[in-house]
């Protein structure tokens, strides 16, 4: 058996030592170049074209270099593509769920509603697009998880992007007692926002009178600000809304409780101190 090996070795010695470079020197090469195109485009194109342009290079190339070692090494490639053929008949009918998130990705490449970079709400979960494949979207959460979106789930239900536009209105929603100025409040919103310098002056807050409350009156106040700026901008703004009312003595109000402990349980005793007998 050593002395037969000896002679497969020695007779495929030359084969063997092609496949081996091609593979050990090509694979490495196709990295390489991946590794040049997303360096090359990084300023000329957006995120999502870089990662499909070099994960198609490598792969295409990675398919080129396998099918040139099988042919070198004396593999039927017309057998072989007719066998993955067949093979590949049986595979689609056992993974159609795989089929239909592959051509609901094409759509979604074609589409472009998002790219690599926005922030996504899909559902429950909320997080920044990480990688866009054929087969799925990956989000990184806020605290930094990983979620596996599938691209049919993406295609059969809605989605917000909220970073698909350069600006966003941010909207606050504020209440203030029954016996404050309307104007007066709404004079305060203005300079408060004026006074942000992460609020753009176009276009204009916008700043509206809802209505009555059940408690407070209603107002909605939504000043507009470049995309980055939105957890620098939330935490400044309500600390500046909770300042200016403080100073000006605009009152947010807050609902009450009242504890009731029931029928079946003793009244709280309650014991009036007269005012002389306090000081």
């Amino acid at each position: 058996m050593t002395a037969s090996f000896s002679e497969w070795f020695s007779e495929h010695r030359a084969a063997i030592v092609y496949c081996v470079l091609l593979l050990g020197i090509g694979l490495p090469l196709l990295r390489f170049a991946g590794y040049l195109i997303r360096k090359g485009l990084h300023k000329k194109a957006s995120e999502q074209s870089i990662m499909l342009l070099s994960k198609g290079v490598v792969y295409l190339g990675t398919t080129l270099l396998v099918l040139m070692a099988l042919q070198k090494a004396g593999v039927q490639l017309g057998t072989l593509l007719g066998a993955a053929g067949i093979a590949g008949v049986a595979i689609g009918f056992a993974s159609q769920t795989s089929l239909s998130n592959l051509i609901s990705g094409l759509f979604l490449i074609w589409e472009k509603p998002f790219a690599v970079g926005d922030v996504l709400h899909v559902g429950s979960d909320h997080g920044t697009v990480h990688s866009i494949d054929l087969l799925s979207v990956q989000l990184r959460t806020f605290n930094n998880q990983l979620v596996r979106i599938p691209n049919e789930s993406l295609i059969k239900s809605s989605f917000t992007n909220v970073t698909r536009f350069p600006i966003r209105r941010m909207d606050i929603p504020i209440g203030v007692a029954y016996k404050e100025d309307v104007e007066k409040v709404v004079r305060v919103l203005k300079e408060v926002a004026d006074a942000n310098p992460y609020c753009l002056d176009e276009p204009e807050p916008v700043i509206i009178f809802k209505g009555f409350g059940d408690s407070a009156l209603e107002f909605l106040f939504g000043p507009w600000f470049v995309k980055t700026d939105y957890v620098t901008l939330r935490n400044s703004l309500l600390t500046e809304i909770k300042k200016r009312f403080d100073e000006e003595g605009i009152e947010i109000p807050f609902p009450h409780r009242t504890l009731y402990a029931g029928e079946a349980t003793r009244p709280f005793p309650v014991h009036i101190v007269s005012e002389e007998r306090h000081k």
